[in-house]
Protein backbone atom coordinates (compact mmCIF):
# COMPACT_ATOMS: atom_id res chain seq x y z
CA UNK A 1 0.00 0.00 0.00
CA UNK A 2 1.29 3.43 -0.85
CA UNK A 3 1.24 5.66 2.10
CA UNK A 4 1.48 9.60 1.96
CA UNK A 5 3.46 11.34 5.04
CA UNK A 6 2.37 14.81 6.08
CA UNK A 7 4.64 17.11 5.43
CA UNK A 8 6.91 15.34 3.53
CA UNK A 9 8.02 15.36 -0.03
CA UNK A 10 10.53 12.82 -1.55
CA UNK A 11 13.06 14.30 -3.51
CA UNK A 12 12.34 18.25 -2.22
CA UNK A 13 13.22 20.42 0.45
CA UNK A 14 13.24 24.31 0.77
CA UNK A 15 9.97 26.41 1.32
CA UNK A 16 6.55 24.80 2.02
CA UNK A 17 3.24 26.11 2.54
CA UNK A 18 0.16 24.48 3.95
CA UNK A 19 -2.81 22.31 2.65
CA UNK A 20 -6.40 23.04 3.95
CA UNK A 21 -8.68 21.04 4.53
CA UNK A 22 -11.73 22.46 3.19
CA UNK A 23 -14.39 20.67 5.52
CA UNK A 24 -12.94 22.31 8.40
CA UNK A 25 -10.97 25.54 7.18
CA UNK A 26 -7.82 24.48 8.62
CA UNK A 27 -4.60 23.22 7.60
CA UNK A 28 -3.32 19.16 7.56
CA UNK A 29 -0.81 18.87 5.82
CA UNK A 30 2.28 21.14 3.64
CA UNK A 31 3.66 20.90 0.13
CA UNK A 32 6.81 22.28 -1.20
CA UNK A 33 6.68 25.50 -2.82
CA UNK A 34 9.36 25.17 -5.42
CA UNK A 35 10.52 28.24 -6.63
CA UNK A 36 11.00 29.07 -10.73
CA UNK A 37 14.33 29.15 -10.83
CA UNK A 38 14.30 25.23 -10.23
CA UNK A 39 11.91 24.79 -13.64
CA UNK A 40 14.88 25.93 -15.76
CA UNK A 41 16.59 22.28 -14.75
CA UNK A 42 13.41 20.48 -14.43
CA UNK A 43 12.69 21.40 -18.40
CA UNK A 44 15.78 20.53 -19.12
CA UNK A 45 15.51 16.89 -18.08
CA UNK A 46 12.28 16.75 -19.61
CA UNK A 47 13.99 17.89 -22.92
CA UNK A 48 16.36 15.03 -22.41
CA UNK A 49 13.82 12.80 -21.46
CA UNK A 50 11.93 13.31 -24.85
CA UNK A 51 14.68 11.81 -26.95
CA UNK A 52 14.32 8.57 -25.80
CA UNK A 53 9.75 8.52 -24.90
CA UNK A 54 9.48 9.19 -28.76
CA UNK A 55 11.31 6.84 -30.16
CA UNK A 56 9.22 4.02 -29.16
CA UNK A 57 5.32 3.93 -29.62
CA UNK A 58 5.11 0.50 -28.76
CA UNK A 59 7.19 0.98 -25.45
CA UNK A 60 4.95 4.45 -24.91
CA UNK A 61 1.69 2.38 -25.31
CA UNK A 62 2.87 -0.40 -22.57
CA UNK A 63 3.97 2.16 -20.12
CA UNK A 64 0.90 3.79 -20.14
CA UNK A 65 -0.96 0.94 -19.75
CA UNK A 66 1.13 0.05 -16.71
CA UNK A 67 0.00 3.62 -15.82
CA UNK A 68 -3.65 3.01 -15.72
CA UNK A 69 -3.26 -0.32 -14.40
CA UNK A 70 -1.07 1.65 -11.23
CA UNK A 71 -3.80 4.24 -10.68
CA UNK A 72 -6.16 1.89 -10.16
CA UNK A 73 -4.37 -0.05 -7.80
CA UNK A 74 -3.69 3.09 -5.67
CA UNK A 75 -7.12 4.07 -5.68
CA UNK A 76 -7.71 3.34 -1.99
CA UNK A 77 -4.50 5.96 -1.25
CA UNK A 78 -5.69 8.41 -3.65
CA UNK A 79 -9.53 8.73 -3.24
CA UNK A 80 -9.32 9.86 0.96
CA UNK A 81 -6.69 12.36 0.06
CA UNK A 82 -8.13 13.82 -3.09
CA UNK A 83 -11.51 14.51 -0.73
CA UNK A 84 -9.81 15.63 2.37
CA UNK A 85 -7.90 18.41 0.47
CA UNK A 86 -10.73 19.24 -2.42
CA UNK A 87 -13.46 18.39 -0.32
CA UNK A 88 -15.84 16.50 -2.81
CA UNK A 89 -17.62 13.25 -1.61
CA UNK A 90 -15.11 10.33 -1.29
CA UNK A 91 -17.79 8.10 -4.03
CA UNK A 92 -16.52 11.25 -6.71
CA UNK A 93 -12.92 11.04 -5.29
CA UNK A 94 -13.14 7.38 -6.70
CA UNK A 95 -15.00 8.35 -9.67
CA UNK A 96 -12.12 11.02 -10.45
CA UNK A 97 -9.49 7.81 -10.56
CA UNK A 98 -11.14 5.96 -12.59
CA UNK A 99 -11.84 8.19 -14.95
CA UNK A 100 -7.92 9.16 -15.25
CA UNK A 101 -7.09 5.40 -15.41
CA UNK A 102 -9.76 5.10 -18.22
CA UNK A 103 -8.03 7.95 -20.15
CA UNK A 104 -4.79 6.71 -19.71
CA UNK A 105 -5.83 3.79 -21.57
CA UNK A 106 -8.08 5.33 -23.88
CA UNK A 107 -5.11 7.91 -25.47
CA UNK A 108 -2.91 4.53 -25.16
CA UNK A 109 -4.13 3.14 -27.71
CA UNK A 110 -4.78 6.01 -29.97
CA UNK A 111 -2.60 5.23 -32.84
CA UNK A 112 -1.54 8.56 -35.15
CA UNK A 113 -0.20 6.58 -38.06
CA UNK A 114 0.47 7.97 -41.22
CA UNK A 115 -1.94 9.63 -43.96
CA UNK A 116 -1.20 9.23 -47.46
CA UNK A 117 -2.30 12.18 -49.38
CA UNK A 118 -3.91 11.99 -52.35
CA UNK A 119 -3.92 14.65 -55.16
CA UNK A 120 -3.27 13.66 -58.54
CA UNK A 121 0.83 14.02 -59.02
CA UNK A 122 2.92 11.41 -59.50
CA UNK A 123 4.21 11.93 -56.45
CA UNK A 124 3.22 10.04 -53.17
CA UNK A 125 2.88 11.98 -50.44
CA UNK A 126 2.53 11.23 -46.79
CA UNK A 127 1.51 12.83 -43.48
CA UNK A 128 3.95 11.62 -40.81
CA UNK A 129 2.90 12.60 -37.22
CA UNK A 130 5.32 14.05 -34.95
CA UNK A 131 5.63 14.82 -30.92
CA UNK A 132 6.43 18.64 -30.60
CA UNK A 133 8.19 18.50 -27.37
CA UNK A 134 7.84 19.20 -23.28
CA UNK A 135 4.57 20.57 -22.71
CA UNK A 136 3.71 22.34 -19.30
CA UNK A 137 0.04 21.65 -17.72
CA UNK A 138 -1.57 24.38 -15.25
CA UNK A 139 -4.92 22.20 -13.60
CA UNK A 140 -7.07 23.65 -11.54
CA UNK A 141 -8.75 22.48 -8.02
CA UNK A 142 -12.31 21.47 -8.98
CA UNK A 143 -11.45 18.24 -10.58
CA UNK A 144 -7.20 18.02 -10.25
CA UNK A 145 -6.71 14.33 -10.76
CA UNK A 146 -8.66 14.57 -13.89
CA UNK A 147 -8.29 17.85 -15.32
CA UNK A 148 -4.53 16.53 -14.69
CA UNK A 149 -4.77 13.07 -16.93
CA UNK A 150 -7.16 14.64 -19.74
CA UNK A 151 -3.75 17.17 -20.06
CA UNK A 152 -0.71 14.41 -19.71
CA UNK A 153 -2.67 11.11 -21.21
CA UNK A 154 -2.75 12.76 -24.56
CA UNK A 155 0.49 14.35 -24.06
CA UNK A 156 2.43 11.75 -23.38
CA UNK A 157 0.76 9.09 -25.45
CA UNK A 158 2.18 11.50 -28.32
CA UNK A 159 5.28 11.31 -27.36
CA UNK A 160 6.40 14.28 -25.32
CA UNK A 161 7.20 14.79 -22.04
CA UNK A 162 5.57 16.99 -19.37
CA UNK A 163 5.87 18.77 -16.35
CA UNK A 164 2.28 19.87 -14.78
CA UNK A 165 1.98 22.23 -11.91
CA UNK A 166 -1.47 21.73 -9.89
CA UNK A 167 -3.32 24.46 -7.80
CA UNK A 168 -1.75 25.46 -4.62
CA UNK A 169 -5.27 24.14 -3.17
CA UNK A 170 -5.02 20.74 -4.23
CA UNK A 171 -1.51 19.80 -4.67
CA UNK A 172 -1.47 16.66 -2.51
CA UNK A 173 -3.23 13.56 -4.91
CA UNK A 174 -1.40 14.79 -7.71
CA UNK A 175 1.96 14.50 -6.18
CA UNK A 176 0.93 11.54 -4.88
CA UNK A 177 -0.36 10.64 -8.54
CA UNK A 178 2.30 11.51 -10.16
CA UNK A 179 4.36 9.58 -7.91
CA UNK A 180 2.42 6.43 -9.06
CA UNK A 181 2.47 6.74 -12.35
CA UNK A 182 6.25 7.23 -12.20
CA UNK A 183 6.44 3.78 -10.93
CA UNK A 184 5.39 2.61 -15.08
CA UNK A 185 7.50 5.87 -16.61
CA UNK A 186 10.66 6.20 -17.48
CA UNK A 187 12.53 9.45 -15.36
CA UNK A 188 11.38 12.82 -15.91
CA UNK A 189 8.18 11.96 -18.63
CA UNK A 190 6.10 13.30 -16.34
CA UNK A 191 7.11 15.45 -13.35
CA UNK A 192 5.06 17.60 -10.99
CA UNK A 193 5.82 20.75 -9.39
CA UNK A 194 3.73 22.30 -6.94
CA UNK A 195 3.70 26.13 -5.81
CA UNK A 196 2.39 29.82 -5.54
CA UNK A 197 2.79 32.18 -7.86
CA UNK A 198 4.76 32.91 -9.76
CA UNK A 199 5.85 29.76 -10.70
CA UNK A 200 2.90 28.70 -12.91
CA UNK A 201 3.69 32.47 -14.79
CA UNK A 202 6.87 31.15 -15.17
CA UNK A 203 6.30 28.10 -16.88
CA UNK A 204 3.54 29.10 -19.23
CA UNK A 205 6.76 31.20 -20.47
CA UNK A 206 9.40 29.03 -20.22
CA UNK A 207 11.03 29.11 -23.41
CA UNK A 208 11.69 25.69 -23.18
CA UNK A 209 8.19 24.37 -23.02
CA UNK A 210 6.62 24.16 -27.12
CA UNK A 211 2.97 23.79 -26.20
CA UNK A 212 0.95 25.22 -22.63
CA UNK A 213 -2.60 24.01 -21.75
CA UNK A 214 -4.10 25.41 -19.13
CA UNK A 215 -7.88 24.74 -17.32
CA UNK A 216 -8.74 27.87 -15.15
CA UNK A 217 -10.34 31.44 -15.19
CA UNK A 218 -10.58 33.70 -18.15
CA UNK A 219 -8.03 36.25 -16.61
CA UNK A 220 -5.69 33.56 -15.96
CA UNK A 221 -5.67 31.94 -19.57
CA UNK A 222 -5.12 35.38 -20.95
CA UNK A 223 -2.18 35.86 -18.72
CA UNK A 224 -1.02 32.49 -19.83
CA UNK A 225 -1.69 32.71 -23.69
CA UNK A 226 0.67 35.98 -23.16
CA UNK A 227 3.07 34.31 -21.31
CA UNK A 228 3.43 31.44 -23.95
CA UNK A 229 3.82 34.20 -26.65
CA UNK A 230 7.10 34.72 -25.80
CA UNK A 231 8.30 31.91 -27.22
CA UNK A 232 5.12 30.57 -29.74
CA UNK A 233 4.85 27.86 -27.73
CA UNK A 234 1.05 26.27 -29.05
CA UNK A 235 -1.73 26.88 -26.38
CA UNK A 236 -5.01 25.50 -25.42
CA UNK A 237 -6.71 26.79 -22.80
CA UNK A 238 -10.24 25.53 -21.28
CA UNK A 239 -11.89 28.48 -19.42
CA UNK A 240 -14.98 29.30 -17.95
CA UNK A 241 -17.97 28.10 -18.39
CA UNK A 242 -21.90 29.99 -17.72
CA UNK A 243 -23.98 27.13 -19.63
CA UNK A 244 -27.43 27.66 -19.75
CA UNK A 245 -30.11 25.11 -19.47
CA UNK A 246 -33.19 25.95 -21.70
CA UNK A 247 -36.30 24.21 -20.36
CA UNK A 248 -38.99 23.85 -23.26
CA UNK A 249 -42.99 24.48 -22.75
CA UNK A 250 -43.39 20.39 -23.30
CA UNK A 251 -40.94 18.99 -20.97
CA UNK A 252 -41.65 16.77 -18.01
CA UNK A 253 -40.27 18.47 -14.71
CA UNK A 254 -40.65 15.94 -12.22
CA UNK A 255 -38.99 13.33 -14.53
CA UNK A 256 -35.99 15.87 -15.72
CA UNK A 257 -35.85 17.69 -12.10
CA UNK A 258 -33.21 15.37 -10.58
CA UNK A 259 -31.00 15.31 -13.44
CA UNK A 260 -30.92 18.91 -13.89
CA UNK A 261 -30.74 19.47 -10.09
CA UNK A 262 -27.39 17.29 -9.97
CA UNK A 263 -26.17 18.64 -13.45
CA UNK A 264 -25.80 22.25 -11.52
CA UNK A 265 -24.72 20.58 -8.14
CA UNK A 266 -22.33 17.76 -8.72
CA UNK A 267 -19.32 18.62 -7.10
CA UNK A 268 -20.56 21.46 -5.18
CA UNK A 269 -21.41 23.58 -8.43
CA UNK A 270 -17.62 23.51 -9.11
CA UNK A 271 -17.74 22.27 -12.33
CA UNK A 272 -16.81 24.26 -15.69
CA UNK A 273 -19.88 22.98 -17.56
CA UNK A 274 -22.35 22.56 -14.69
CA UNK A 275 -25.90 24.22 -15.29
CA UNK A 276 -25.48 27.40 -14.19
CA UNK A 277 -28.58 29.60 -15.51
CA UNK A 278 -31.41 27.81 -15.97
CA UNK A 279 -34.72 29.18 -18.43
CA UNK A 280 -38.00 27.94 -17.58
CA UNK A 281 -41.44 28.96 -19.51
CA UNK A 282 -43.45 31.22 -17.46
CA UNK A 283 -46.12 29.10 -17.32
CA UNK A 284 -44.16 25.97 -15.74
CA UNK A 285 -41.40 28.31 -13.86
CA UNK A 286 -43.32 28.08 -10.09
CA UNK A 287 -43.16 24.48 -10.69
CA UNK A 288 -39.90 24.53 -11.62
CA UNK A 289 -38.42 26.58 -9.08
CA UNK A 290 -40.44 24.41 -6.26
CA UNK A 291 -38.82 21.40 -7.64
CA UNK A 292 -35.33 22.96 -7.77
CA UNK A 293 -36.23 23.85 -4.21
CA UNK A 294 -37.27 20.69 -2.58
CA UNK A 295 -33.99 18.94 -4.00
CA UNK A 296 -31.90 21.80 -2.86
CA UNK A 297 -33.38 21.20 0.68
CA UNK A 298 -32.88 17.65 0.37
CA UNK A 299 -29.49 17.10 -0.31
CA UNK A 300 -27.24 16.35 2.44
CA UNK A 301 -24.21 18.71 2.91
CA UNK A 302 -21.22 17.58 4.93
CA UNK A 303 -17.40 16.53 4.92
CA UNK A 304 -16.42 14.26 2.29
CA UNK A 305 -15.05 11.73 4.10
CA UNK A 306 -18.77 11.40 5.63
CA UNK A 307 -20.46 8.20 3.24
CA UNK A 308 -23.97 10.32 3.99
CA UNK A 309 -22.73 13.48 2.38
CA UNK A 310 -23.97 14.27 -1.10
CA UNK A 311 -22.47 17.70 -1.58
CA UNK A 312 -19.08 18.70 -0.19
CA UNK A 313 -17.77 22.34 1.10
CA UNK A 314 -16.92 24.89 -1.64
CA UNK A 315 -12.71 24.12 -1.76
CA UNK A 316 -11.41 27.14 -0.74
CA UNK A 317 -11.96 30.86 0.93
CA UNK A 318 -11.72 33.19 -2.09
CA UNK A 319 -14.34 31.20 -3.69
CA UNK A 320 -16.50 30.50 -0.51
CA UNK A 321 -16.39 34.63 -0.68
CA UNK A 322 -17.13 34.58 -4.45
CA UNK A 323 -20.29 32.72 -4.30
CA UNK A 324 -21.88 34.50 -1.14
CA UNK A 325 -21.13 37.99 -2.99
CA UNK A 326 -22.78 36.72 -6.05
CA UNK A 327 -25.30 35.75 -3.94
CA UNK A 328 -25.77 38.26 -1.55
CA UNK A 329 -25.93 40.94 -4.46
CA UNK A 330 -28.67 39.26 -6.35
CA UNK A 331 -31.01 38.87 -3.43
CA UNK A 332 -29.90 42.76 -2.82
CA UNK A 333 -31.47 42.87 -6.37
CA UNK A 334 -34.81 41.37 -5.83
CA UNK A 335 -33.79 37.84 -6.15
CA UNK A 336 -35.84 35.71 -3.46
CA UNK A 337 -34.15 32.33 -2.06
CA UNK A 338 -36.36 29.78 -3.13
CA UNK A 339 -33.92 27.65 -1.11
CA UNK A 340 -30.22 27.65 0.87
CA UNK A 341 -29.40 31.90 -0.15
CA UNK A 342 -26.25 31.80 2.92
CA UNK A 343 -23.37 30.16 4.95
CA UNK A 344 -23.51 27.20 6.94
CA UNK A 345 -22.91 27.87 10.69
CA UNK A 346 -20.12 25.38 10.94
CA UNK A 347 -16.34 24.94 10.41
CA UNK A 348 -15.21 24.77 6.89
CA UNK A 349 -16.63 26.27 4.13
CA UNK A 350 -20.12 25.28 3.73
CA UNK A 351 -22.68 27.14 1.75
CA UNK A 352 -26.27 25.82 1.01
CA UNK A 353 -27.31 24.34 -2.20
CA UNK A 354 -29.12 27.99 -3.12
CA UNK A 355 -31.89 28.16 -5.92
CA UNK A 356 -32.06 32.27 -6.48
CA UNK A 357 -35.69 33.14 -8.00
CA UNK A 358 -37.18 36.36 -9.80
CA UNK A 359 -33.50 37.08 -10.14
CA UNK A 360 -32.97 39.91 -12.75
CA UNK A 361 -31.53 39.09 -16.26
CA UNK A 362 -28.41 41.59 -15.64
CA UNK A 363 -27.14 39.76 -12.56
CA UNK A 364 -23.98 38.52 -11.78
CA UNK A 365 -24.80 35.27 -10.68
CA UNK A 366 -26.69 35.19 -13.53
CA UNK A 367 -24.10 37.16 -16.35
CA UNK A 368 -20.77 35.62 -14.47
CA UNK A 369 -19.63 32.04 -13.29
CA UNK A 370 -20.38 31.75 -10.01
CA UNK A 371 -18.59 28.10 -9.44
CA UNK A 372 -20.07 26.90 -6.91
CA UNK A 373 -23.42 25.65 -5.29
CA UNK A 374 -25.93 28.05 -6.53
CA UNK A 375 -28.40 28.35 -9.07
CA UNK A 376 -30.76 31.32 -10.38
CA UNK A 377 -34.02 30.64 -12.30
CA UNK A 378 -35.20 33.08 -14.57
CA UNK A 379 -38.47 33.16 -16.57
CA UNK A 380 -38.95 33.51 -20.52
CA UNK A 381 -41.70 34.34 -22.52
CA UNK A 382 -40.91 33.31 -26.32
CA UNK A 383 -38.42 30.50 -26.97
CA UNK A 384 -36.55 33.49 -29.06
CA UNK A 385 -35.94 35.60 -26.10
CA UNK A 386 -34.80 32.64 -24.08
CA UNK A 387 -32.17 31.72 -26.78
CA UNK A 388 -30.89 35.38 -26.57
CA UNK A 389 -30.21 35.24 -23.32
CA UNK A 390 -28.50 31.64 -23.22
CA UNK A 391 -26.40 33.61 -25.71
CA UNK A 392 -25.95 36.09 -24.60
CA UNK A 393 -22.61 36.22 -22.44
CA UNK A 394 -19.34 36.71 -23.48
CA UNK A 395 -18.99 32.64 -22.64
CA UNK A 396 -19.63 29.41 -25.14
CA UNK A 397 -18.63 26.57 -23.41
CA UNK A 398 -21.57 24.03 -23.42
CA UNK A 399 -25.47 23.93 -22.79
CA UNK A 400 -28.99 21.80 -23.03
CA UNK A 401 -32.09 21.79 -24.10
CA UNK A 402 -34.87 19.84 -21.82
CA UNK A 403 -38.53 18.32 -23.44
CA UNK A 404 -40.53 15.83 -24.60
CA UNK A 405 -39.91 16.85 -28.38
CA UNK A 406 -36.71 15.53 -29.25
CA UNK A 407 -36.49 17.10 -32.87
CA UNK A 408 -37.85 20.33 -31.77
CA UNK A 409 -35.22 20.30 -28.85
CA UNK A 410 -32.43 19.66 -30.95
CA UNK A 411 -33.33 21.97 -33.05
CA UNK A 412 -33.23 24.61 -30.46
CA UNK A 413 -30.42 23.01 -28.76
CA UNK A 414 -28.57 23.87 -32.80
CA UNK A 415 -29.00 27.63 -31.83
CA UNK A 416 -27.01 27.60 -28.91
CA UNK A 417 -23.45 29.38 -29.31
CA UNK A 418 -21.22 26.73 -27.11
CA UNK A 419 -19.31 23.79 -27.83
CA UNK A 420 -21.05 21.30 -26.26
CA UNK A 421 -24.96 20.58 -26.85
CA UNK A 422 -27.11 17.95 -24.73
CA UNK A 423 -30.78 17.39 -25.43
CA UNK A 424 -32.39 16.22 -21.63
CA UNK A 425 -28.96 15.37 -20.07
CA UNK A 426 -25.84 17.51 -19.58
CA UNK A 427 -22.23 17.74 -18.53
CA UNK A 428 -21.82 14.36 -19.65
CA UNK A 429 -18.47 13.53 -21.65
CA UNK A 430 -17.20 10.69 -23.83
CA UNK A 431 -13.61 10.31 -24.09
CA UNK A 432 -13.90 9.77 -27.41
CA UNK A 433 -15.13 13.07 -28.20
CA UNK A 434 -13.95 16.88 -28.65
CA UNK A 435 -14.30 19.59 -26.12
CA UNK A 436 -13.82 22.78 -26.65
CA UNK A 437 -15.40 25.78 -25.82
CA UNK A 438 -16.06 28.98 -28.22
CA UNK A 439 -16.21 32.91 -27.37
CA UNK A 440 -14.07 33.10 -24.30
CA UNK A 441 -14.78 29.76 -22.81
CA UNK A 442 -11.43 28.37 -24.76
CA UNK A 443 -9.07 27.84 -27.71
CA UNK A 444 -7.72 24.45 -29.15
CA UNK A 445 -9.57 21.08 -28.64
CA UNK A 446 -9.13 18.69 -25.69
CA UNK A 447 -10.59 15.10 -26.00
CA UNK A 448 -10.55 12.45 -28.48
CA UNK A 449 -8.35 12.51 -31.20
CA UNK A 450 -8.16 16.11 -31.35
CA UNK A 451 -6.76 16.46 -28.00
CA UNK A 452 -4.05 13.73 -29.33
CA UNK A 453 -3.26 15.51 -32.89
CA UNK A 454 -3.52 18.60 -30.71
CA UNK A 455 -0.45 17.12 -29.53
CA UNK A 456 1.61 16.39 -32.43
CA UNK A 457 2.66 18.15 -35.71
CA UNK A 458 2.30 17.18 -39.29
CA UNK A 459 5.52 16.34 -41.15
CA UNK A 460 5.52 15.38 -44.52
CA UNK A 461 7.53 13.34 -46.71
CA UNK A 462 7.24 13.78 -50.58
CA UNK A 463 8.40 10.25 -52.99
CA UNK A 464 8.20 10.36 -56.57
CA UNK A 465 6.83 7.29 -58.01
CA UNK A 466 10.36 6.78 -59.72
CA UNK A 467 14.27 7.59 -59.66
Amino acid sequence: MLTHVPGRAPGTCGERFAVLDPAVGEAFDEAPDQHPDELDAVVDRAHAAWRGWRADPVARTTALLAAADAVEAAGADLAPLLTREQGKPLAESYAEIARTAARLRYFAELDPGPQPITDGRPVRSEIRWRPIGPVAAIVPWNFPLQLASAKFAPALAAGNTMVLKPSPFTPLATRLLGSVISTALPEDVLTIVTGREPLGARLASHPGIRHVTFTGSIPTGRAVAEGAAASLARVTLELGGNDAAILLEDVDVERIADRLFWAAFRNCGQVCMAVKRVYAPARLYSQVVEALAQRAKSAVVGAGLDPESQLGPVNNAPQLARVECYTTQALADGARAAAGGHRLDRPGYFFAPTILADVPSDSRVVTEEQFGPVLPVLRYGSLDEAVEAANGTGFGLGGSVWGTDLDRAEAVADRLECGTAWINHHAELSLAQPFAGIKESGVGVAGGPWGLYGNLRPFVVHRPEEA
